[in-house]
């Protein structure tokens, strides 16, 4: 008996390494990959099939790292509680990485990352880019384009599972280490603040150890008692376990979180790249420079209506909370509560709306010239818009109000109109620019 305790005891010094083998091994058994891909006009299919394998993959690692707790405690009595943690959060990275990698290959089949190039959030393309865009949306039909953004929502129900799986998890571990620290205490000093025996790790039941439980609590404080450095450590740990403020997976739970903002981040990359498709070119449209040519009949000197540019836009966003809404529903798991649900969509359609909002005006801001016939369409194209965001219920920006002030005033009388605002109601530097482009000079 004491030859095989004297084993265990050896075995339990090596005790990490083979935990870490046990679950490196289980993560690395996991296939995120298995969707085969897709050609253009199925890339739809690719995205929803690897987003479900990465669902479906987060219940399967909660289900390894418990069996690795229950190992801990039968095998080791909780002794080696250390050695667990580490190895537990070791392996939540390894399995978060995995993840990542997964997500960076999305986003080549989302389309947002072809040219290897990261997100552009918020600011105007380059007319390279743009135009690369341009053609590859040529080949996507609209229908795929809205399979792409549903695959892509998708991923959002996995940050949303990772999440409260993971926390789950974490306090379930947190409320086991309380009760080795009651275990181990009277194992090995016979004595506990806590002398309720069901807190005992290995109780059967009955309110007695099992036969297990004692067998791994006798190694346990064998190996403790031999090492009292480790002990202390180890008990120090335990007792800090019971602050609800203490994490288990410290460097686990970070990791989530920055995986929660990647998730985020290709999700908005997907929403608004068709936005960016749209607007990439719009400060170098003809049209707010070109001569009008001359007619013998009386024509109206610009359209009354709004460029397929801006419609194309308002049409996608107005469109845009018909996609969110079933999402939405989903990560509420169907509850009576519709407020989150709720709140999910508007934060969502107001992100959007907002990056489609600065992207126009980073565009506007790149107007270097506009005659008057430009400036009557553009102030059209703009009323366009922010009759969208208002439908929207989305607050208009005064950086977007001023352009269309000034760009719809008649250019006789815009000097006099930014002279008496004093900004009041127009943001000056804003229609100090748009003087510039209509090449109206306030200094005088």
């Amino acid at each position: 008996m004491a030859g095989s305790s004297t084993c265990q005891v050896t075995l339990l010094r090596r005790y990490g390494q083979m935990e870490r083998s046990i679950l490196s091994a289980g993560i690395a058994g996991l296939d995120l990959r298995g969707a085969v891909a897709r050609g253009v006009g199925a890339q739809g299919v690719e995205l929803s099939e690897t987003v479900r394998r990465m669902e479906e993959s987060i219940p399967q690692v909660i289900v390894l790292l418990e069996a690795s707790v229950e190992r801990c405690i039968n095998f080791t009595g909780g002794s080696e509680a250390d050695e667990l943690m580490l190895a537990l959060d070791d392996v939540m990275l390894q399995y978060i990485s995995t993840l990542q990698e997964t997500l960076k290959s999305l986003r080549a089949v989302c389309g947002v990352d072809v040219d290897g190039v990261g997100s552009k959030k918020e600011i105007g393309l380059d007319k390279k880019e743009g135009a690369h865009s341009s053609r590859k949306s040529d080949l996507i039909s609209n229908e795929e384009e809205w399979s792409i953004v549903q695959g892509a929502l998708q991923i959002l129900t996995v940050t949303d599972c990772l999440t409260s799986r993971s926390s789950v998890f974490e306090a379930t571990l947190r409320a086991t280490l309380a009760r080795l620290s009651t275990s181990l205490s009277i194992a090995v000093f016979g004595s506990s603040l806590d002398q309720n025996p069901s807190h005992v790790a290995g109780d059967d039941g009955s309110g007695e150890l099992s036969l297990a439980g004692r067998a791994a609590l006798d190694v346990a404080s064998v190996r403790l008692l031999d090492i009292p450095e480790k002990a202390r450590k180890l008990f120090n740990l335990l007792e800090q376990s019971k602050d609800p403020r203490f994490h288990a997976l410290p460097l686990a739970s970070q990791r989530v979180a920055a995986f929660a903002d990647t998730v985020n981040e290709l999700v908005y990359d997907v929403l608004i790249s068709k936005v960016r498709q749209r607007l990439s070119d719009v400060s170098h449209l003809p049209i707010w420079s070109s001569i009008e040519e001359p007619s013998a009949f009386h024509l109206p000197s610009f359209s009354a209506y709004p460029q397929s540019y801006v419609t194309s836009v308002g049409e996608y966003l107005l469109t845009l909370p018909q996609q969110l809404e079933p999402l939405a529903e989903g990560i509420s798991n169907g509850d009576a509560n519709t407020d989150d649900a709720q709140f999910f969509a508007t934060e969502w359609m107001f992100k959007v709306a907002e990056g489609a909002t600065a992207l126009y005006m980073e565009q506007l801001r790149g107007i270097h010239f506009i005659n008057d016939r430009g400036a009557q369409q553009l102030s059209v194209d703009i009323e366009y818009l922010s009759n969208v965001l208002s439908a929207l219920s989305m607050p208009i920006p005064q950086i977007l109000t001023t352009f269309h002030t000034c760009l719809s005033t008649p250019r006789d009388q815009l000097k006099d109109l930014v002279k008496s605002d004093s900004g009041n109601q127009l943001d000056l530097p804003t229609a100090n620019l748009v003087c510039k482009m209509r090449r109206v000079s306030i200094e005088q």
